[in-house]
């Protein structure tokens, strides 16, 4: 989702194969290695754009890989959260600091506005089925269980109506986009190691079920429609996606056709203002842009600009992650601010190019760090959304030829506001039960970034590239968990990790050591937080010159490469650490380049008068 900076600084797995417990009842845990569900859906919907409801089928296959006996299955409903009294408008209404966007605008909402989605038969291997709506849930028990390797099919038929714009989805946006189909679809909740995913929408993101999708639109033949997936029939459409003549159906409305294969979302935008730009990736996808053509010339001019930009970013996320793996990308006007979908974004397009293309570096970054490394986002959104801005903020770095020795130090400041504020929870807390959205928003972007961009002051900043290159081969079309990333560390430097992920991720524990004391050439530190860190520090003699020192961690069990001079390593037991250099002091500084999430950093240098 779109990088939002909440503060006072202007801030801008998968699991581990031996760990894959069952939970349903009366199952005891068993060690079968990694498994993932697969689903295959096929709809057909038909829009109204007169009223923004629409009709539809699906047909889905599911294919039910773990180890247990399903009895039930769930389905999110995620429009229903835009309804007066919804947990999304009660939570809105009642947390210190609602999101703006929101407030009490769905408490507001008459009833041609709200959004829903209604299921009007389910099937099982055509049988019917008995299910309840629980708010965004729909709670479904089967007609048979599902058994360890078993397909069924499930048929269902559901209308909904489009909500007004916002949030993330929704129809006639504030720069008056028609349509964002986002999460518009009955949509079945993933089921892993940890048990079903059934959270109701409250506010944050998504977790879903890998497949194939196959999905026809019928629409109003005006409107012209981007987002997931290959179109199929792109001579009967036209729009600027023809490959030939176009011979389109007589009648009012265009059907697409869209193929999407291997992935967990289907997303769509359409309106009928819509101009529809391309360009191509070399040795990559074919880009597609669609904005409104009613925007300003100056907006109009940025999103004609911002499209070579967009052909450097994928450049260089393709070069530093891994190779973008689909034949298209779309960035398309819609939505609220920014968010990522599969194969595609939806963003607000009245920017300045700055602003524009970096948006675009943070969704097209998502499609890597969230769409094909899937993680749970209400779990571990800060490996979607921190790891997003760590490699963003590189990016924009690099194509808008910036020279900052340190792309994340907002981020810096972010974390060590939060982390000093008496507000900050634990990255384990729940995405929906942090007590302040400012918390949220500081933890998940800016700690979780600097949870990366601390890892290379850890181990080394080419072993950290090393890292994200073998997570992404490793893991890219899983759901990868915190582990899984700090292993991947492991193996890339035979370093003991498990304490970083540990002390940053699942505690508020504190980074802060200080120079105690100088005396001639003895220097002693002092670890005043409880979370440990290897240290480097400088000293600048009284000759003029300086030296630089490395002290490991010993619960490391290992040096980073470096051309520092290597000292003794240092317990985190011990809560003071003495060496002596080999000349007279003037000065000593702790992590002269602050890649260090020390939250005080008035103790890091000591100078002699």
């Amino acid at each position: 989702m779109k990088k939002i900076f909440v503060f006072l600084f202007g801030l801008g797995v998968l699991f581990t194969s031996a760990n894959t417990k069952q939970t349903e009842p009366n199952k005891t845990a068993n060690n079968t290695g990694y498994w993932q569900q697969h689903v295959d859906y096929k709809m057909n919907v038909t829009m109204d754009v007169t009223n923004y409801q629409y009709t539809g089928t699906q047909q889905l296959v599911y294919t039910n890989n773990s180890p247990d006996v399903l009895t039930r299955v769930y389905y999110h409903l995620y429009f229903n959260a835009f309804q007066p009294g919804s947990e999304m408008d009660v939570r809105s209404q009642t947390i210190a600091d609602p999101d703006s966007r929101v407030g009490d605008r769905i408490g507001k909402l008459k009833p041609d506005e709200i959004g829903f989605l209604n299921v009007t038969s389910l099937k099982q291997n055509g049988i019917i089925l008995n299910y309840d709506v629980v708010g965004t849930v729909l709670q479904v028990q089967l007609h048979e269980p599902i058994q360890p390797g078993e397909k069924v099919t499930f048929d269902m038929v559901f209308n909904g109506q489009v909500p007004v714009q916002i949030r993330r989805s929704g129809r006639n946006s504030a720069e008056g986009v028609a349509l964002s189909m986002t999460q518009w679809y009955p949509k079945l909740a993933e089921y892993d190691f940890e048990g079903w995913h059934a959270d109701p929408y409250i506010g944050r993101e998504f977790h879903g079920v890998w497949g194939d999708f196959d999905v026809t639109i019928n629409i109003d033949k005006n409107y012209v429609v981007g987002g997931t997936g290959y179109l199929q029939n792109p001579n009967e459409i036209g729009h600027g996606y023809e490959t030939g003549e176009v011979k389109k159906p007589k009648g009012d409305m265009l059907s697409w056709h869209f193929i999407a294969p291997k992935v967990h979302d289907f997303t769509w935008a359409a309106d009928p203002e819509f101009i529809h730009d391309t360009m191509q990736v070399p040795d990559g996808p074919m880009l597609h842009f669609l904005y409104k053509k009613t925007l300003e010339a100056e907006y109009l001019e940025n999103w004609k600009k911002l499209q070579p930009k967009t052909v450097e970013l994928m450049e260089y996320f393709s070069e530093h992650i891994g190779k973008y793996p689909y034949k298209q990308y779309s960035v398309i006007q819609g939505g609220d601010g920014g968010m990522e979908y599969g194969m595609c974004t939806l963003i607000t397009g009245k920017r300045k190019f700055g602003s524009l293309v970096g948006v675009t570096a943070h969704e097209l970054a998502h499609a890597w760090f969230q769409f094909l490394l899937a993680t749970n986002e209400a779990r571990h959104y800060w490996m979607d959304e921190g790891f997003t801005s760590y490699i963003s903020d590189y990016a924009m770095n690099a194509v808008m030829d910036g020279n900052e020795e340190n792309p994340t130090t907002n981020a810096y400041r972010g974390y060590i506001y939060l982390a000093t504020s008496g507000k900050e929870q634990p990255l384990t807390t729940h995405a929906d039960r942090f007590e302040y959205n400012q918390a949220y928003g500081i933890s998940a972007y800016s700690k979780g970034e600097v949870f990366m961009a601390q890892l290379g002051y850890v181990i080394g900043e080419d072993n950290l590239k090393a890292t994200i290159k073998k997570y992404y081969n490793d893991f890219a079309f899983k759901h990868p968990t915190p582990i899984d990333f700090i292993r991947t560390a492991e193996k890339i430097t035979d370093f003991e990790l498990d304490w970083y992920l540990i002390d940053f991720a699942q505690t508020t524990n504190t980074i802060d050591y200080g120079v105690k004391a100088v005396s001639g050439n003895k220097v002693t530190l002092e670890r005043i937080g409880l979370m440990p860190m290897p240290i480097d520090l400088t000293i600048t003699y009284t000759d003029g010159t300086t030296e630089d020192y490395y002290i490991p961690l010993r619960m490391m069990r290992g040096k980073k490469p470096t051309t520092a001079s290597t000292l003794s390593d240092w317990a985190w037991a011990y809560p003071t650490y003495t060496f002596e250099a080999s000349k007279a002091i003037k000065s000593v500084q702790i992590d002269p380049k602050e890649w260090m999430a020390d939250i005080n950093k008035v103790n890091n240098k000591f100078e002699l008068n």
